[in-house]
């Protein structure tokens, strides 16, 4: 693991502190980690919905009813860890 130095105004650090002992996190740097990969988690969110709508209409099969819903099952899952 890498360290990182970061500079933050004082108002944010209290809103920081002020959200650790409401949600419970252990250090300043626990908090910022998962702020972190929630940002990422959205990004790649994002892409994903991106890539998703450049494909709608593009497939010559014909699917079923029950073909979609199975894939609008696994896409819900990998979009939000169901």
């Amino acid at each position: 693991m890498k360290t990182i130095s970061l500079k933050l105004e004082n108002s944010f650090l209290k809103e920081i502190d002020k959200n650790l002992i409401k949600n419970r996190y252990g250090t300043r740097t626990e908090f910022i980690r998962e702020a972190i990969r929630d940002k990422l988690s959205t990004f790649e969110k994002g892409e994903l919905i991106k890539n998703l709508s450049r494909l709608r209409g593009t497939s010559k099969l014909k699917t079923t009813d029950e073909q979609l819903n199975k894939v609008r099952k696994k896409l819900a899952k990998k979009l939000f860890n169901i």
